[in-house]
């Protein structure tokens, strides 16, 4: 459809809403919808024709129309409501003249409601013989065409309302991340972790690595950041005797967008005491597999023509071992060199700034040439420290920590470690930190002197969990990009 006819029809419809208005109030709200199209096929759906008749179960229902066939003295319509779909009888003689003419000319698109009795067709479709009809809402834009439906990839994402309408496999994705998010909640709420809510303003950034928007309050005339991570906040409620604590979060990074980064995004945060990342793997591994068991009601998965099996245990390797595993060339004896490893980067042409140690430019190597290639779940183990600044360091390898991090279908996916409760340990990583930003490292975190103070309370032995949810339900829905299970993804102001 070009411009000049949907003009044309939307000047149409305005002239319909006009007569509308003329004859009354066109934008009623004393309808009740009553019942679910959904619902009623579930619960009528196998009963005949007869047991139909011999009930005479009369329903009111309501939703937008979604296509109309005027035969004569009799029509028939489908409505569709937030369960699905259902067909309308619209007789003449049922309605009268004046009702049912006005019905005809009734444009799709257009929100309706209806009360009438249950009963079966002669090809057996549950549907509603109507005896009173209203026009609700009038469409003023035309849907788009039935056949070809919203196929435009942009157009989808800006008017993800249109969308939803449309495409039964949109609403269902959402109705998955709704559902994965209840079941979640669930798990969760059954090991007694308490869902909390900390700040999305914060004073400092912090809880990750990674470049911060910045915002500024004028009551207080004081900068603040929208919050990365929620992770200091909560680590402040363990200190504070909570012991479980979790927060399904919004989370902001002013970083790049792609298919798998979205600069605003939902996070899984959690914190148990008296626990490690051991504990928080088996605890990872359980939820992913419990929760795709509770939505999808299978454990092996489909994604983008990989059959992903969560049923089985996740394969647990070092960051070392993986980068051997597919770096066979390599020598595993200096792997912790920062001259041998700057020559890898090189061959691989990998930007490594001169700032970099060992454990970055070993992570710069994973980057390149492991991630991609985990497609089945995988815990990877071993971080270095110099990239784990919030970490426990390992007890008999002070060069690594006692972290992981999930990866499947070629992402990270969830990120968790034993924290680090030393505050003067962690304060040191903090100076480090500070050091890095002044060489010009943006991602690198400032110094917390509050949660310093509160480790200085004593944080017990605790492990932690961040679970992207964003890219969960891309697994679970089998979608390519994220902007496929975000609502509303950020866009370019249209031209």
């Amino acid at each position: 459809m070009n411009h000049e006819e949907e003009h044309t029809l939307i000047a149409e419809r305005r002239r319909k809403l006009n007569e509308m208005r003329s004859a009354g109030n066109a934008y009623p709200n004393d309808f009740r919808q009553e019942a679910l199209a959904n619902e009623l096929h579930s619960e009528y759906g196998e009963h005949s024709a007869e047991a139909l008749d011999e009930l005479g179960k009369v329903v009111s229902v309501a939703g937008r129309l979604m296509a109309k066939r005027v035969m004569g003295k009799a029509s028939f319509a489908k409505i569709q409501d937030r369960s699905g779909q259902l067909q309308l009888f619209v007789q003449k003689n049922s309605l009268g003249d004046e009702l049912y003419t006005s019905f005809k000319s009734w444009d799709r698109g257009d929100i309706i409601g209806a009360r009438g009795r249950l009963f079966k067709t002669k090809t057996g479709e549950l549907s509603v013989w109507v005896e009173e009809l209203r026009p609700l809402t009038k469409s003023l834009r035309p849907l788009p065409e039935k056949f070809h439906g919203l196929s435009d990839q942009e157009t989808r994402y800006r008017q993800r309302y249109v969308d939803l309408i449309i495409n039964d496999s949109t609403r269902e994705a959402f109705k998955i991340r709704s559902k994965t998010l209840a079941a979640i909640r669930s798990q969760l709420d059954e090991l007694s972790f308490m869902e909390v809510e900390t700040p999305m303003m914060h004073p400092i950034p912090g809880g990750a690595v990674a470049r911060p928007f910045v915002t500024h309050h004028n009551t207080l005339d004081m900068q603040l950041y929208l919050r990365i991570a929620p992770e200091l906040y909560l680590k402040r409620l363990i200190v504070g005797g909570l012991g479980r604590v979790y927060e399904i979060n919004r989370s902001f990074r002013n970083e790049g967008i792609s298919t798998q980064h979205n600069p605003e995004f939902t996070m899984l945060e959690l914190y148990q005491a008296f626990a490690d990342y051991e504990d928080i793997m088996d605890l990872t591994e359980n939820l992913i597999r419990n929760t795709a068991q509770t939505v999808l009601g299978r454990q092996v998965l489909d994604y983008q023509g990989v059959e992903v099996d969560l049923a089985r245990p996740f394969e647990r390797i070092t960051v070392e071992e993986s980068v051997l595993k597919y770096n066979p060339d390599l020598d595993p004896k200096r792997l912790r060199e920062v001259e041998y490893l700057r020559e890898v980067c090189k061959k691989l042409k990998v930007q490594a700034k001169d700032s970099y140690g060992a454990g970055k430019l070993l992570i710069e190597v994973f980057d390149a040439t492991v991630e991609s290639e985990l497609m089945q779940p995988t815990f990877i183990t071993g971080y270095p420290t110099e990239v784990s600044p919030l970490s426990r360091c390992n007890d008999n390898d002070p060069f690594v920590t006692d972290r992981f991090e999930l990866f499947m279908t070629g992402r990270e996916l969830a990120n968790g470690f034993s924290e680090l409760n030393d505050p003067e340990e962690q304060a040191e990583r903090f100076r480090d930190q500070v050091v890095a930003k002044d060489a010009g490292d943006d991602e690198a975190m400032f110094f917390d002197d509050d949660y310093i103070r509160a480790l200085e309370y004593g944080l017990p032995p605790t492990g932690g969990l961040g679970i992207g949810i964003d890219r969960l339900v891309m697994l679970y829905t089998n979608s390519a990009s994220i902007r496929d299970v975000l609502l509303f993804p950020l866009m370019r102001p249209e031209v």
